[in-house]
């Protein structure tokens, strides 16, 4: 009983909070567990893909990046423009697409704008679920 109050008041608390706030409410709980996966690398060397259409994964860190509707930090050194200058990997030209191929400008199509849907920063920690996933034959380490 004491558990699943536990985890109904944390979720409450995580709708109405940040991570970082969640986080430093926790630790006062007798199984808190660091997340781990807070510690991105600042920097990494480019990761193999695991399979087919695999986005890209970030090899630095993006904690306190901001991308709203308005603004996106990614775009400072990936854009078309930016990155000739910056030496940054460009976003790829499916990113200026809709859903059925078609150009839509010169400006990333707002299905391809939120970098971080599909693009994740790295840490090298213990999987939190096991699983078996090996990448396809060619792919991966």
């Amino acid at each position: 009983m004491i558990k699943k109050t536990l985890f109904i008041l944390t979720a409450l608390f995580a709708a109405t909070a940040g991570a970082d706030e969640v986080d430093n409410y926790l630790q006062g709980s007798s199984e808190y567990v660091a997340p781990a996966f807070h510690n991105e690398p600042k920097e990494s060397d480019r990761y193999a893909l695991s399979y087919v259409n695999q986005p890209p994964m970030i090899p630095h860190a993006v904690k306190n990046y901001q991308i709203t509707k308005n603004t996106n930090q990614c775009l400072n050194c990936h854009s078309v423009e930016a990155s000739r200058i910056t030496g940054a990997t460009r976003i790829s030209p499916t990113h200026f697409m809709d859903r059925d191929g078609n150009i839509v400008g010169s400006s990333t199509s707002p299905r391809r704008y939120f970098c971080l849907q599909c693009h994740t920063s790295q840490s090298d920690v213990e999987p939190i679920v096991s699983n078996e996933f090996k990448p396809l034959k060619g792919y991966g380490k």
